[in-house]
């Protein structure tokens, strides 16, 4: 009798384990929306996640940042992406910025432009109307198109706003997606366009900058100017879902660093050992 009894209490303390295992693993789903910009980044950072937490259902949308911003503000997402800053107005409707990482804003031209180098002043002159023809840059005698990105994008945004140019640009084509803009600067030898460092492909060729090249070291030390912020956006006062707050923890935590970087972006995590160690100390 009392072997039977141990035994039943072992079963029943086996049963107890793997029902709290099973309440412990983590379910639900993640639905992000916004950038098109952070495709890269989102992606691989979705992917891992997914990889440790198979019951989880994680989802991206590239609509652009203005429609990320307004998909997480009207409760259509959990998490909404944005390559831009919140502004104040956004922030005071009730919504929360992360900032997830650091991208640098590539200018880019056809490989068969002879022009490499560019300063910002250069940049705004062309995207502005000032300088239309590549021959006053050293280049080509031939008529430079401008590309760019469409209203509510938070690529353009970080653009128009570091070369100073919001609301002054003389576009000849705006379109929606980074990877419309690569693709129309590879097909054309006279365009000019800028797409995230993330997301450029050896079918075009990125410029430097005041003689700075777009890389990740530079991004990070901030001597490529040309730089954003890729930003999480969440409802100020309402709490994610556990496996959208697990998401959001484990995008923003050291573990997370190594695959931003692959991804092409600069991780924005600091960890709190060094910046305790950097502090001045408490007098």
């Amino acid at each position: 009798m009392k072997k039977i009894m141990t035994m039943v209490l072992a079963l029943v303390l086996a049963l107890g384990v793997m029902s709290a295992c099973s309440a412990d693993k983590l379910s639900g789903s993640v639905a992000t929306d916004g950038s098109t910009s952070m495709e890269k980044v989102i992606g691989v950072l979705g992917e891992s996640f997914m990889e440790t937490n198979p019951d989880v259902s994680f989802t991206y949308n590239p609509t652009g940042s203005g429609s990320g911003i307004t998909a997480v503000s009207e409760k259509r997402c959990d998490i909404g992406l944005s390559s831009r800053a919140l502004k104040d107005e956004e922030k005071n409707n009730g919504l929360t910025e992360t900032v997830l990482a650091y991208d640098g804003i590539a200018i880019i031209v056809n490989p068969e432009n002879a022009i490499s180098d560019l300063s910002v002043e250069d940049i705004a002159k062309i995207y502005t109307g000032e300088i239309t023809n590549w021959k006053d840059l050293g280049g080509a005698d031939a008529e430079i198109v401008v590309i760019g990105r469409e209203a509510g994008s938070g690529t353009r945004d970080g653009f128009e706003s570091i070369t100073g140019t919001s609301e002054k640009c003389v576009y000849r084509q705006e379109l929606t997606s980074t990877g419309d803009v690569i693709t129309t600067v590879s097909q054309n030898p006279d365009a000019i366009g800028y797409a995230s460092l993330s997301a450029v492909k050896d079918t075009v060729k990125a410029l430097t900058v005041g003689g700075v090249a777009p890389t990740e070291d530079t991004v990070k030390d901030g001597s490529y100017v040309v730089q954003r912020p890729f930003v999480l956006v969440t409802r100020t006062d309402e709490k994610l879902n556990d496996a959208a707050q697990a998401f959001f923890d484990y995008a923003t935590s050291a573990d997370a660093v190594e695959l931003i970087a692959k991804a092409g972006a600069v991780s924005a995590y600091v960890d709190p050992e060094a910046a305790d160690a950097t502090a001045e100390p408490t007098k």
